[in-house]
């Protein structure tokens, strides 16, 4: 018999998201960020490509990014409610980290497969945030997709995407918690 973690089970199972829009600074420093960080690298990575990685973007780099989601939305000519929305994700954001999928040549490991190992990298900074007292949130939006804006934004590779943003802060209101999938209607049992 395994030894169980009930403490981990406990979050596990009451865990929630908490809305972007509620998080306010301050938000993790450096020291407060790095074991954030740390679990979340321990994802599950078949063949140690790494395939992701992390850039932090905090201070005035979250305006830098905002005023240039503003200027991309305006290029494209985006509806305005749009546009703002990928502006806000950085403007009222007070840390934000971008997992960026950085998928490795390998014989052995599908793309695929490391599509879905940047994914849990995003979950599991998620999770990690939480356990860790923080309110976060794990977004995309058109600023995750539009290329123009990732390339000269983040410095992205022809081949790099992004995963996810995953903002980071003090909350300021818990929300209630949402329905659930119905187990009954998901999962299937075989036992022959």
């Amino acid at each position: 018999m395994p030894d169980p973690n009930p403490a981990a089970m406990a979050f596990l199972l009451s865990r929630r998201s908490r809305p972007a829009k509620t998080l306010t600074a301050p938000a993790p420093d450096r020291a407060a960020l790095l074991p954030i960080l740390t679990a979340a690298a321990r994802t599950p990575d078949h063949g140690k490509l790494e395939p992701w990685r992390f850039v932090v973007v905090q201070g005035a780099a979250l305006n830098r990014l905002a005023d240039a989601a503003d200027a991309r939305g305006a290029a494209l000519g985006l509806a305005s409610d749009v546009a703002a929305k990928g502006r806000k994700q950085f403007a009222d954001s007070p840390l934000c980290v971008a997992v960026i999928e950085s998928p490795k040549d390998s014989p052995k490991v599908p793309a695929l497969e490391q599509t879905y190992s940047a994914g849990a990298a995003c979950l599991a900074l998620l999770n990690a945030a939480l356990a860790s007292g923080w309110g976060a949130n794990w977004l995309t939006g058109w600023v995750a997709e539009d290329r123009d804006f990732v390339e000269h934004s983040f410095g992205l590779a022809p081949n790099e995407r992004i995963a996810g943003f995953v903002h980071i802060g003090t909350e300021t209101s818990a929300p209630p918690d949402r329905p659930r999938p119905d187990l009954e209607a998901i999962v299937t049992w075989v036992d022959a």
